[in-house]
This record gives C-alpha cells, sequence and structure tokens, in this order.
C-alpha cells in the first residue's frame, strides 16, 4: 500500500489501523533545537478526540502520544521523530456483521477490489482515527510556525443550511474553543448545535464547510508550475477524511464577477513587514501559486458522514443484496473535530514550504 507520507522535507509517514494496537508515524526534516511542548501537542490532540462533547461520537480514547526518538532534553535533535497512540477503546465485534457486506459511501468496496481483502473493523487502514498521526505532526508544525510568527486557525463556517455569514476579519478567532462546534460567532454556533442534535435524534449526519485562515506567512511560499501553494494545501485538504470539495480565496463565487471587479489592485502596505500589499483580497493570500503577504484563506467542505443509524440497501461479496443499519460510535457531523485537522494539514504545508524557501536563494 502506498500513499502513507505527505510531505517533502518536513515529512510524515503514518501508520496504523482503526482497532489495531495502535496508530503512530514518524515525522521527518524536522529541524533540530525545536523546544516541544507536549502539554500543547496533547491539548491538540484533545480537540480531536472522541467524546469531548455529546455532538461527536462517544467513543473513548485518551490519543496519549508516546515519543519514541528525535527528542532530547525538551528538543528536536533532526532525527526522525516517532511516535505511537495506543488504540484503548477498541470493539471490533460492532463491525463483524460488516465482513462481507459493504457499507454505502464507504472505502468497503474499493480496498476489497484493489487489495484482495480489507481490515473491516471500523474501516481499518481507512477510517479517520488515523488523523491523530496528523495531529501530532501538525502540532510540532505549529511550534516550528510559531517561531515565524505565523498562525493557523480554522473554525466551522456552515454546517447544512447553517452558514455564518460573516468573514474572518469580523470575527474573534480566539473564541473557536467556546463553542462545541467550533464556531466563533455564539448565535450561529447555537443554531449549528441544535441542529446537529436534531439531526443526531433521526439517526442521520450532517455536513459542511470549515474555513481555516493562515496569518503572517512571509512572502514567496509555493513553487510556480506543479507545486503551487493552493494546489499543495488542496491535495492536503482533499486528503483528509470526508473531505469532497475545496477553494481558496474567492473560489467558485469568483465565476460571478469581471476581472474589474475581483482584481486585488496592489497598494503601499500598512504592515511594517511589507513595502506593498493587496487592497482586497480575493486571491486568498497566493498569487501564481505564491504567497504574497495578505492572510491566506480557504475553505474545505466535508460531506454528511457515511455511517448513518438507518436501514439501507447495500449488496455483499457475492452480490446479493442486503439490508444495512449503522451500528458502533460515529459523529452525526464530523466537522467539530475535523477543526484541528484541517489545521494541521494547512501547518505542515507552509511549514515544508518556509523549509524549502530556503533552498531558493543563496
Amino acid at each position: 500500500m502506498a500513499g502513507n507520507s505527505f510531505g517533502t522535507l518536513f515529512k510524515l509517514s503514518s501508520f496504523g489501523e482503526s482497532h489495531g494496537v495502535a496508530i503512530g508515524g514518524v515525522i521527518d526534516g524536522c529541524p533540530a533545537g525545536l523546544e516541544i511542548d507536549l502539554l500543547f501537542i496533547q491539548s491538540e490532540l484533545d480537540r480531536r478526540k472522541p467524546g469531548q462533547s455529546h455532538i461527536t461520537t462517544q467513543r473513548k480514547e485518551s490519543d496519549t502520544v508516546e515519543f519514541l526518538s528525535g527528542i532530547f532534553e525538551g528538543k528536536t535533535t533532526g532525527a526522525p521523530i516517532g511516535f505511537v497512540i495506543k488504540n484503548e477503546d477498541q470493539k471490533p465485534k460492532d463491525y463483524v456483521h460488516l465482513k462481507d457486506t459493504f457499507r454505502p459511501s464507504h472505502a468497503d468496496f474499493t480496498y476489497e477490489h484493489k487489495y484482495g481483502l480489507r481490515d473491516y473493523r471500523g474501516g481499518g487502514r481507512s477510517s479517520a482515527r488515523e488523523t491523530a498521526c496528523r495531529i501530532v505532526a501538525g502540532a510540532i508544525a505549529k511550534l516550528f510556525l510559531k517561531k515565524q510568527n505565523i498562525s493557523v486557525n480554522a473554525f466551522v463556517k456552515q454546517v447544512g443550511e447553517i452558514k455564518l455569514e460573516k468573514t474572518f476579519t469580523d470575527l474573534d478567532l480566539s473564541k473557536i474553543e467556546s463553542s462545541i462546534v467550533r464556531c466563533p460567532d455564539e448565535t450561529t454556533s447555537s443554531k449549528m448545535i441544535s441542529y446537529i442534535e436534531e439531526i443526531k435524534k433521526q439517526g442521520d449526519t450532517v455536513g459542511g464547510v470549515i474555513q481555516c485562515v493562515i496569518q503572517n506567512a512571509p512572502i514567496g511560499l509555493g513553487e510556480p508550475v506543479f507545486d503551487k501553494l493552493h494546489a499543495v494545501l488542496g491535495h492536503a485538504m482533499l486528503n483528509i477524511n470526508a473531505v469532497k470539495g475545496f477553494e481558496i480565496g474567492s473560489g467558485f463565487d469568483s465565476v460571478h464577477y469581471k476581472g474589474s471587479e475581483l482584481n486585488d489592485l496592489f497598494v503601499a502596505s500598512e504592515n511594517k513587514n511589507a513595502a506593498i500589499q493587496t487592497k482586497t483580497n480575493n486571491s486568498g493570500g497566493i498569487q501564481g501559486g505564491i504567497s504574497n503577504g495578505m492572510p491566506i484563506y480557504f475553505n474545505v467542505a466535508f460531506k454528511p458522514v457515511a455511517t448513518i443509524m438507518q436501514k439501507q440497501a447495500s449488496v455483499n461479496k457475492q452480490g446479493e443484496a442486503v439490508e444495512l443499519e449503522g451500528k458502533g460510535r460515529h459523529d452525526p457531523c464530523v466537522l467539530p473535530r475535523a477543526v484541528p485537522i484541517v489545521e494541521s494539514m494547512a501547518a505542515l504545508v507552509i511549514a515544508d514550504f518556509l523549509l524549502l524557501a530556503r533552498c531558493n536563494r543563496v
């Protein structure tokens, strides 16, 4: 099975299955001498872990990370950083009934066809449990970015048809964690929570949109042809479970405007770190695939979780018609727990491009 690594210089390779002994990874390319804040890393994992509120899955995992290498006396050594997270609340019996059956909109059928077998316990390798590994790597990337004064913040912008109409510039992003749905606007947050509660009672699921904002990224990140910054960010986001869409800046709304209306005009900068900025930021902080010094922002669309507590028609390995109903513990809406995953993948991309930028000039 290929495709288990992400990044060029700052690289994560992950391993493990949903109901196996453990998940974990190896982070390669992290510069030596970076101070590692273990409490911060664990707090990031706590933002993603199951059972954190009544609108998330009730699987009980502490998601405690154990580092095996690459850290000495509280600092990175430059060597590969190995880590594991034990799976403590395994319930593979919840999935025995799926051994020979394909769940609608899951990876069951494609994995079976591609590899000739699959781990049916919670989806095995295809499970979103693997994303805890990305949180660990992303937290270390965030510590690296913090030294450069770069911040990465994501929040829930939409759940179903309930949409936060304010732009990120009008929001207090420090309020993201005060909401269990991770929406920084109190009124919209309450509506979202009520809707998710209603959906959960119906045994159904709902999707939505997460917006991510990267502030203080320097000018010049990204490569102009096949490794455009927004292209790699899109690659990172579309590798997250349940993601079905990505747009940078004005995104799909761009088609409604003329060039004279959408162009970001250059003006003298109000920022002491740059002489020039753009009057508007419809480009989302990236032009020609390269960061221009403005805030980078993008939207990530998540589909409803595929496992629902309702009966659905499907087929088994023999192609015979069967009827399925979800069992076990699942999120009615994945967005609240996906916020730190989006941040982590964004942080990995920016950290990688910061290191690559060092190679571009003498």
